[in-house]
């Protein structure tokens, strides 16, 4: 199974239920009839654990969002670029074995395949300065 890939379709469901307002159970269920990849890649149960784990956490996640951003405004993020950092800053804060440049690498990549180019530096710049912060959730 592909972590990469797994992250990536935790990230579309996470802006899938901020675009469409939908239930965690409502985004999985919406996910399943409209996914056209081979599933067999797709690591479902850590799909669902981050989901999951962003979706219970969000306020206290949108609020390190926030006290981290220099002249910004959590309104002018788009959905895609705060769908990536909800998932990133919470694999960072939740995974200590892992080196958090692990994760902001892994959250470049897919900014870079999903959101424009200058949302690249913007998300690295947020979350390596929330990687190097004493942040908990």
């Amino acid at each position: 199974m592909n972590r990469r890939l797994s992250r990536e379709e935790a990230v579309k469901l996470l802006y899938q239920m901020s675009i469409n307002k939908y239930t965690f159970d409502e985004a999985i269920e919406n996910y399943f009839e409209q996914y056209e990849g081979n599933i067999e890649e797709i690591d479902m149960e850590y799909v669902k654990s981050l989901v999951e784990g962003v979706s219970s956490n969000i306020n206290k996640i949108d609020s390190i969002i926030e006290g981290h951003l220099i002249n910004w405004k959590m309104n002018r993020i788009s959905k895609i670029n705060l769908a990536i950092l909800r998932c990133s800053i919470y694999e960072i804060l939740t995974d200590r074995e892992t080196a958090p440049a692990v994760y902001i690498n892994e959250a470049i990549e897919i900014a870079k395949k999903y959101s424009e180019e200058k949302s690249v530096a913007f998300i690295n710049g947020v979350l390596d300065r929330i990687a190097n912060s004493d942040c908990e959730i």
